[in-house]
């Protein structure tokens, strides 16, 4: 069975391991739309789901926004892509 590599960028990170994932793909999407479509997406999933989002480059202006709500996350630089995770913190 081979892992979805996600689980390794998840586990690169201080996210829970333990929560279902959603996976978002914006390399495609030019300005603003990767912003807007992870926004988007995190106001629809539920509290416990770990958002991993996979960019090519960090998103330098979703921070201040995932600040703004309440969110921490993480971004880890591969080879291939560059994925940001996205998670709330349960004891806030």
């Amino acid at each position: 069975s081979c892992m979805p590599r996600e689980t390794g960028i998840v586990a690169a990170t201080n996210a829970p391991e333990d929560r279902p994932t959603e996976r978002l793909d914006v390399r495609d999407l030019g300005p603003p739309n990767p912003l807007r479509r992870t926004l988007e997406l995190l106001a629809d999933l539920p509290d416990g789901t770990v958002l991993v989002q996979r960019n090519d480059r960090a998103p330098q202006f979703l921070y201040p926004k995932l600040d703004d709500r309440g969110y921490r996350y993480e971004t880890v630089e591969r080879a291939d892509a560059v994925w940001t995770v996205v998670w709330r913190d349960p004891t806030e």
